[in-house]
């Protein structure tokens, strides 16, 4: 049988009296380089024992695989043999009947103890000869907290930085590097976002990252628009469902956005684009609908973030609140039926978003229509050509003047001591416009 023993930094001295027996009575005993020394410190190689260095895993499984059954071996590993260790290896080489596991303290374990935090609701991420692009699809769904494996090879912490900042969510994380975890050396600090990172930084490193409470970015040096995705509060149980940084400020442009006038953006999500959409325009009346549960309460937090006032944050049906428009006067009130209902000043919009409306939005559309302004403009942003088939013959049957582009958005990603681009997913942009209406009910079909 084959011990495979999982150890800290003290090892073999720190490891219990019964695992000190089974060194003393193996045959062989493989360990790290780094743990030979420490071997021959607790007790000199007698005639009788074998030892050799494991950190090459095919010499190691061939020593092993040479042995005959009945001989009893040792191979010390680090923290737990079969997490990110060469317990996998093992099993896939000699079989799992030939082993016997015994698993010490993993580096996550010692890191969160460090910081004394329950971690059964951590995420983890290895970057050990995987692709980065990993990382940045965890960090959109904005865990609350995030141990990332980093690899030496291709920038260890400097990679993840890296990652975090590409992704918007610099500030949205406190990011806390451990080094050397057990050893004598060992060094934990917290990087702040532009702190340098140690000139002298230790190859056995790892990165856990903790959500930050959200604080009010006033104080912070906040761009005219284009604000990171990490800057908005977001629905805990949906994170990273909001509309990109990238697609927001496309979107911004397309709106065209008017000095006054009223905005409609239904489906609001988060509220980001008409957020942004008042900072820009601050005097433009802002009616935002959305249909999830505890929606509008989000979005009216998100205004006070970035210090805007909606005009009206609406939580139901878009549908639904339009249809109930419709039947009333512009003076009169919507029926008691209806919870909540769009403000009088706000029921002819001169700018619609349309980012929701699922298997309705056909009919959202053509309600939609029949409150635009003169001269207004509708903008709905599509992920499929099915949706885009749907809803492009309603635009041109309404005589509007209607455009189509797509548009693909890259970030940049760690790649060994490089940078490569990864893709973002692309988005089609059907836009309608009565500024210019079209000669005919159906000339729009050609623009793209």
């Amino acid at each position: 049988m084959i011990d495979v023993i999982g150890t800290d930094a003290g090892a073999p001295h720190s490891l219990p009296a019964t695992q000190q027996q089974q060194l003393r009575n193996a045959a062989l005993i493989a360990a790290p380089k780094r743990l030979l020394a420490a071997l021959d410190a607790w007790e000199p190689c007698g005639e009788a024992q074998q030892r050799i260095a494991s950190d090459n895993p095919a010499v190691l499984g061939d020593a092993l695989a040479a042995l005959d059954r009945n001989t009893p071996a040792v191979v010390l590993a680090s923290g737990d043999p079969l997490w990110f260790g060469i317990g996998r290896y093992l099993s896939e080489r000699l079989g799992a009947e030939r082993l016997r596991f015994h698993p010490g303290p993993s580096s996550l374990q010692l890191a969160f103890a460090r910081l004394g935090r329950s971690w059964q609701d951590a995420d983890w991420v290895s970057l050990h000869g995987r692709d980065p692009l990993s990382l940045s699809r965890t960090l959109q769904q904005r865990p609350e907290a995030l141990a990332v494996l980093t690899d030496p090879s291709r920038g260890g912490v400097e990679e993840v930085r890296t990652i975090l900042s590409g992704s918007g969510l610099e500030a949205a994380y406190a990011l806390w590097l451990f080094e050397a975890l057990g050893h004598a050396d060992e060094r934990v600090q917290c990087l702040e976002p532009g702190q340098t990172t140690p000139a002298d930084l230790h190859p056995l490193h790892l990165v856990v990252l903790l959500a930050k409470p959200a604080a009010p970015p006033a104080a912070m040096r906040l761009p005219l628009f284009g604000l990171d995705d990490g800057l908005f509060l977001q629905h805990s149980d949906r994170p990273g469902l909001m509309t990109k940084r990238e697609v927001r400020i496309q979107l911004l442009a397309e709106l065209e956005l008017p000095a006054q006038g009223v905005l409609w953006d239904l489906g609001a999500g988060t509220g980001s684009v008409g957020l942004e959409a008042l900072r820009l325009r601050p005097e433009l009346k802002l009616l935002a609908i959305e249909k999830r549960g505890g929606g509008a309460r989000l979005i009216q937090a998100n205004a006070e973030r970035l210090q805007v006032k909606p005009c009206a944050v609406l939580e139901g049906d878009a549908l639904q609140l339009l249809g109930a428009m419709a039947q009333c006067q512009p003076t009169t009130s919507v029926p008691e039926s209806v919870p909540e209902a769009v403000p009088a000043a706000l029921r002819r919009p001169d700018r619609v978003l349309i980012g929701g409306g699922g298997k309705q939005r056909a009919a959202l559309l053509k309600a939609v229509l029949q409150h635009l302004n003169p001269g207004g403009l509708v903008l709905i942003p599509l992920a499929t050509l099915e949706a885009l088939a749907e809803l492009r013959p309603i635009l041109n049957n309404a005589g509007l003047q209607v455009t189509l582009s797509q548009h693909q958005a890259w970030r940049g990603q760690s790649l060994g001591d490089g940078t490569r681009l990864a893709p973002m997913n692309p988005v089609l942009l059907l836009k309608g416009s009565a500024a210019q209406r079209s000669n005919t009910a159906d000339s729009g079909s050609h623009q793209s």
